[in-house]
């Protein structure tokens, strides 16, 4: 098995998260320190992984975890930034991420001082995504993230 590129610490992290897709290809989240959130996808065929992509950009910290959910293709991804979270402050950027086809290019929904979400919901066929806390935001593959 290969590595992704991205630095990795030898241990579980909540700040990396991979998952893999029913196709054989693994998507890895990674926070990195004054960058963002990073992106890479490996592919079986080519046995390789992508290089690292951005797919937000932000210089604050990382907070909590990155959750990773597929279905069908689909990609959803929850991740939160701030820049006091290392000593207990909510975050001030909550993204809701979703990922499809060749993973190339991200949906990204930013919810600027909100708790961050808790749970990313894929439906079976892959086509909506529901990000709830108290609250909901969806996405869907033919209108992109709801209201926005």
């Amino acid at each position: 098995m290969q590595k992704s590129d991205l630095p990795w610490s030898g241990g579980p992290s909540p700040y990396d998260a991979e998952v893999k897709l029913g196709d054989g290809r693994r998507v890895a989240l990674h926070y990195r320190r004054g960058k963002g959130l990073v992106e890479q996808h490996y592919s079986p065929r080519a046995k390789a992984w992508t290089a690292p992509m951005v797919i937000y950009r932000t210089t604050t910290d990382a907070c909590q975890g990155i959750q990773l959910r597929t279905k069908n293709g689909t990609v959803a991804a929850v991740a939160d930034f701030g820049p006091y979270c290392y000593d207990g402050e909510p975050p001030t950027e909550s993204l809701a991420a979703v990922g499809v086809g060749d993973l190339t290019d991200w949906s990204v929904d930013v919810t600027k001082d909100f708790d961050g979400w808790e749970r990313a919901t894929v439906s079976e066929d892959g086509q909506r995504v529901v990000f709830g806390r108290n609250t909901t935001l969806n996405w869907s593959r033919t209108d992109g993230f709801e209201g926005r």
